[in-house]
C-alpha cells in the first residue's frame, strides 16, 4: 500500500477539537467527568486508510463512535466530504455512506435472523432495493464480495467460525455502498491465521471499491501493514500522527517508541539485538488525569515543564505532528 498522502485527494473526513466526556457517579450524590476523548484533530483524504493505536482505554473507541453519532460529542466539529454533521439531512448522509465494521463478530450479529436479512439490515432501511428479487441479489453479491457463497444466506450466525462471522459484519457494512468504514479493531477476537486474510480482504475491497478506512487497533504491526498514516493516542488525546513508513523510522514521542520496541520482530538475530522499552507505573486513571502531559507520569524524558504545561500537537517535520515538549 502506497504510503504517500496525496494532498490533491478532497479529504473525505475531517475532525476538529473532537471532545468526548462522560459522567461518571463517584459517590453518594458525586460525579466527576471522565474525558473519553479530549480535543482530537485530525482528517482523511480520499481512498487513505488512517490507522488510530493505543492502549486499552485510551479513547480510540470513543473516537470511532463519536464521529459515526452513535455518541453525540460534548464538544467539536466533524465535516463528512465537506458537509458539517449536525442537522438531519446531514445525518442521513452520514448513516448511509459511513458505516462500522464492530470489534466482536460474536455480538454484533443477531443470532435469530439469518446471515442474508442480516446483510440485508441497511438495504431495507435505506430502501436500497426495488423489489424482493433486487434484493436477493445484492446481498448475493455481497457474500460473494467477503468469500461466502450465497448458499450461506439462509443460514444463521452461530454456524459460522469467527473470521466467517466477520466477513458477514463486513458484508453488512458494505451493504449501503459506502464510502467511509470505521473500522473498530475488526481483527483482534480473531486467530492470527484468520488475521491476514481479513486484512488481505481489507484491502482488496479498498482497491475495488475506492472505500476510506479509520482502522483502530492496538497491534502497530497490523496497524502498519494496512495504514498510509498512524495517529497514536494515549489517555484521550492524541500524541503523535506521522505516515506509517515516518512513524516506524523515526517515532519521535516516548510513548510511540515504547510501543513500537513492543513489536515481535521475525528475525531471531535482529529480536535479541533489539531493546524492548519498559514503561513504569500504571496507565492513570481517565478520572484523574494528571495535569500538563498525560503521559508524564510515566516518561522517562518527564520534567517540571511536563506537570505544569500541556504541550502543543505541533508539526514537527512534513507531514509529522507530535505532542512533547522534550523532543
Amino acid at each position: 500500500m502506497s504510503e504517500a498522502n496525496n494532498s490533491k485527494l478532497p479529504n473525505v473526513l475531517e475532525v476538529k477539537d473532537l471532545k468526548q466526556y462522560f459522567s461518571v457517579t463517584t459517590g453518594f450524590l458525586k460525579s466527576t467527568l471522565l474525558k473519553a476523548v479530549d480535543g482530537v484533530s485530525f482528517s482523511i483524504q480520499e481512498g487513505e486508510t488512517l490507522g488510530l493505536v493505543g492502549e486499552s482505554g485510551c479513547g480510540k473507541t470513543t473516537v470511532g463512535r463519536s464521529i459515526l453519532r452513535l455518541y453525540k460529542p460534548t464538544s467539536g466539529e466533524v465535516y463528512f466530504k465537506g458537509i458539517k454533521i449536525g442537522d438531519q439531512a446531514s445525518l442521513d448522509l452520514l448513516h448511509k455512506k459511513a458505516q462500522l465494521v464492530f470489534q466482536d463478530p460474536y455480538s454484533s450479529l443477531n443470532p435469530r435472523m439469518t446471515v442474508g436479512d442480516i446483510v440485508a439490515e441497511p438495504i431495507d432501511v435505506h430502501h436500497l432495493a426495488a423489489n424482493k428479487k433486487e434484493r436477493n441479489e445484492r446481498i448475493n453479491e455481497l457474500l460473494a464480495m467477503v468469500g461466502l457463497s450465497s448458499e450461506q444466506a439462509t443460514r444463521y450466525a452461530h454456524e459460522f467460525s469467527g473470521g466467517q462471522r466477520q466477513r458477514i459484519g463486513i458484508a453488512r457494512a458494505l451493504a449501503s455502498k459506502p464510502e467511509f468504514i470505521v473500522c473498530d479493531e475488526p481483527v483482534s477476537a480473531l486467530d492470527v491465521s484468520i488475521q491476514a486474510q481479513v486484512i488481505n480482504m481489507l484491502e482488496d475491497l479498498q482497491h475495488q471499491l475506492g472505500l476510506t478506512y479509520l482502522f483502530i487497533a492496538h497491534d502497530l504491526s497490523v496497524v502498519k501493514h494496512i495504514s498510509n498514516r498512524i495517529a497514536v493516542m494515549y489517555l484521550g488525546r492524541m500524541v503523535e500522527l506521522a505516515s506509517s513508513t515516518e512513524l516506524h523510522h523515526h517515532p519521535l514521542h516516548p510513548y510511540t517508541i515504547s510501543l513500537l520496541s513492543a513489536v515481535p520482530i521475525p528475525d531471531p538475530k535482529k529480536a535479541h539485538a533489539a531493546k524492548r522499552i519498559m514503561l513504569e507505573g500504571d496507565v492513570p486513571s481517565p478520572l484523574k488525569v494528571p495535569s500538563g502531559c498525560s503521559f508524564r507520569t510515566r516518561c522517562p524524558r518527564a520534567t517540571e515543564l511536563c506537570a505544569q504545561v500541556t504541550p502543543e500537537f505541533r508539526e514537527e517535520a512534513p507531514g509529522h505532528f507530535v505532542a512533547c515538549h522534550h523532543l
